[in-house]
């Protein structure tokens, strides 16, 4: 029986990569994980919950990457892991040909630098999977660093941005923007836990410039965009704008677009282009990002049909932060 969705279209190619460090099969791979001390399976899971099969998989298999390599540092394994999912990338897939697996993995290594300070999901709050893959970096990602990284949520509107701190417990943070000065104060901020979730701070923005300021008060390094109902309203604009401010001032930002792909919303082109109709959402995150993943921010089946695996790319942040972490705690305990 088949061990995930589109078997017969990956499992050559990994195989290959596999091979090349030495693992014979995805059971091998599984064994050295296990071996290590590790539950990848379940690890990947309990992140969104959701996700297909391939997911747990693909991590697998980029784990006992990371293994075999000896990858001791947490930055260092996500990197590896990047290798396990691009071998997850069916062959001549949108996934495939932006090599979105390593994009992954260089992301996470980006977020387990010192060098990155606060990273932010850009999403309209409509996508719960932002919550998703802020969780699985609020639980793992400072057990490793010398410095904690800051993670927040930047959303429209203030209401949505409430509800989701309160149901998964980050802290709200209520701004107002004074239009007349251009700044943007802090009138509010509650935590609705006590423990790491409440680290997330979880803004909601009435539109474009108070997002931007919010991305300027907290100093975001890196960011992600969501791809929900309002990706040409909010998140895009946001972060092409914070962009251009930041090369104005002479800051880093690292801009990941997340979503996109053939058949995506809002086409610019007629429909009838097919694949050469990337529609409007992934044609704005072109023109910001300097990664550009494939697939919506959410939801498991659209990032699959784009060839990666069955897993929404804010979750798979989240999911390859945590096992990279855990690979350098087993690591610390000589498992391997």
């Amino acid at each position: 029986m088949a061990l995930f969705e589109s078997y017969e279209r990956r499992i050559d190619k990994i195989n290959s990569v596999l091979n090349s460090y030495g693992i014979a099969s995805l059971e091998e791979a599984e064994k050295i994980t296990k071996d290590a001390g590790l539950d990848v399976y379940n690890q990947v899971k309990g992140i969104q919950p959701i996700c297909f099969e391939n997911a747990c998989w693909a991590y697998t298999a980029g784990a006992a990457i990371a293994i075999k390599k000896g990858c001791k540092r947490a930055a260092d394994a996500a990197a590896a892991i990047g290798e396990g999912l691009q071998a997850f990338c069916i062959p001549g897939s949108v996934a495939d040909q932006r090599k979105v697996g390593l994009g992954h993995g260089n992301l996470g290594k980006m977020l387990l630098e010192e060098e990155t300070e606060c990273f932010a999901f850009l999403a309209g709050h409509e996508s719960f999977a932002a919550a998703e893959g802020a969780i699985g970096i609020a639980e793992k990602a400072n057990k490793v660093r010398q410095k904690p990284l800051r993670v927040i949520l930047n959303g429209l509107g203030k209401d949505a941005a409430q509800i989701i701190a309160r149901i998964n417990g980050f802290t709200y943070v209520e701004t107002e923007m004074d239009y007349y000065t251009g700044e943007v104060k802090e009138v509010f901020r509650k935590a609705y836990s006590d423990g790491l979730r409440a680290k997330v701070n979880c803004y909601g923005a009435n539109d474009v410039t108070e997002g931007v300021a919010i991305m300027h008060k907290e100093k975001v390094d890196v960011s992600i965009t969501g791809n929900s109902t309002n990706p040409t309203r909010f998140q895009h604009p946001v972060a092409g704008t914070y962009k251009k401010e930041c090369l104005e001032q002479g800051k880093k930002y690292f801009s990941v677009a997340s979503g996109g792909g053939t058949g995506r919303t809002l086409h610019p082109d007629n429909m009838a282009a097919g694949p050469a109709s990337y529609g409007m959402t992934d044609t704005m995150g072109r023109m910001h990002s300097d990664a550009q993943f494939a697939g919506s921010s959410s939801v498991p089946a659209h990032v699959e049909m784009m060839g990666l695996i069955g897993m929404g790319n804010n979750p798979m942040v989240g999911a390859t932060v945590a096992v990279a972490v855990s690979i350098e705690e087993a690591a610390k305990e000589g498992k391997f």
